[in-house]
């Protein structure tokens, strides 16, 4: 964890520097409070930059962890063991170096006499939203315990389905980058042995062996140039879709694309409503759980949809009336059925329903894809290959014509 120092000024006017060692500035500062000192400056200590300590802030900790984290912590603790002593204990269980010090961290925290949530809340790489405000909940209730689970099911649940959308997208992406490097690796190495064949015989060409010719010359050419850009392409790609800009061009891209665009708003809405159920049963109000559920879901659009519904629900606008005027976030059957729960009182028992429906037919699409995208990827490979022997064959049937 990084180093601070600090200055405090004493009763009789002097200053007192010392050093501190905390996760974050807010951290540091917290626990020379604790200690009952007033710090006037707090700075980080810069240290010569070391590889392996770089290599290790860049490890995040992943879903899967955290759940068994979150698993293990609510079996201890309700066998009696304190919350300190179980982040030691699973401070020891983790491989992950960054959790380790996040947990020792917790545990210092806890020691020192502050609530486990106040801690959390520095980490929010590590601890989302909806992690903190369940924990917070838990401690003010005095039941940690059945937040734990109930955070447990949550991420389980988060954990399922983006294993599930990663395994139907696995098998056509790698389909997709092969099929470049092939036609790259033909352009560069196969296909100028050929073209030259007909450079030498002359004639006139059709024009898709031009067009053939033309990109297998300039890759052959440039071939260096090529490849380190095929290798970049990747990166400065996946660079992009970080960016803010980049983001909302894929969020909206992806609510467009005929087969993708419903099945996004499926997982967008599951998350969104399993994340508002487990807030709303949790306690927590429901101005505060649409913050915490907005932030839980990537796609900005959605984001912008429920942070303005919550600002509009705080003065006192039902939700779905807000809802409502995003139709091609939230359909209409989906409204509907968040107007009865509204109207009955029973919106945290709706909206786990929504979700469960709604991750039934997530899986049975994904299921499918596999025989869908099949057939699509064999048109798209078919008719490249098409494509490509239509523009050598040709001009070797008239050379061949010629010769006769």
């Amino acid at each position: 964890m990084p180093k601070f120092t600090y200055t405090i000024l004493k009763n009789n006017g002097q200053r007192e520097q010392g050093t501190v060692t905390a996760g974050s500035l807010l951290a540091a500062g917290h626990q020379l409070k604790e200690q009952g000192l007033v710090p006037v400056e707090i700075t980080e200590v810069k240290v010569a930059w070391n590889p392996i300590a770089f290599l290790t802030g860049l490890r995040s900790v992943p879903l899967g962890e955290k759940l068994v984290f979150v698993e293990n912590l609510q079996l201890m603790l309700k066998s009696g063991v304190p919350v300190s002593r179980s982040m030691q204990i699973l401070a020891k269980q983790t491989k992950n170096r960054r959790f380790i010090a996040v947990l020792l961290a917790l545990q210092h925290g806890v020691e020192n006499g502050r609530q486990l949530n106040e801690v959390m809340a520095e980490y929010p790489k590590v601890f989302s939203d909806i992690f903190v405000n369940m924990i917070k909940v838990g401690e003010m209730s005095g039941n940690l315990e059945e937040s734990l689970g109930q955070l447990g099911i949550q991420l389980e649940r988060e954990a399922d389905l983006r294993g599930r959308v990663r395994g139907a997208m696995m098998y056509p992406s790698v389909i997709l980058v092969a099929m470049i490097a092939i036609g790259v690796l033909m352009s560069i190495f196969v296909l100028p042995k050929l073209t030259s064949t007909f450079k030498d015989f002359g004639g006139d060409l059709p024009t898709a062996t031009k067009i053939v010719m033309a990109i297998s010359d300039f890759m052959s050419g440039h071939a260096v140039l090529v490849i380190i850009a095929l290798v970049l392409a990747g990166p400065t790609f996946m660079a992009l879709l970080r960016t803010n800009a980049g983001k909302a061009a894929m969020y909206r891209a992806s609510l467009v694309i005929p087969g993708i665009g419903p099945l996004t708003v499926k997982i967008n809405i599951a998350r969104f409503t399993r994340v508002l159920s487990s807030l709303l049963r949790s306690g927590i109000p429901i101005v505060e759980s649409l913050g915490v559920a907005g932030k839980s879901i990537p796609n900005t659009l959605y984001q912008e949809a429920i942070a303005s519904a919550a600002e509009r629900v705080k003065v006192g606008k039902p939700l779905t009336e807000v809802l409502a005027e995003h139709e091609k976030l939230f359909p209409f059957l989906i409204v509907q059925m968040l107007q009865v729960g509204e109207e009955t009182g029973t919106l945290e028992t709706i909206l786990e329903q929504i979700a469960t429906h709604i991750e039934s037919q997530i899986d049975a699409t994904l299921k499918n894809m596999s025989s869908i995208i099949e057939p699509l990827l064999l048109l798209v490979i078919g008719g490249a290959v098409g494509a490509l022997a239509y523009a050598l064959i040709i001009p070797i049937y008239n050379i061949g014509t010629n010769i006769q």
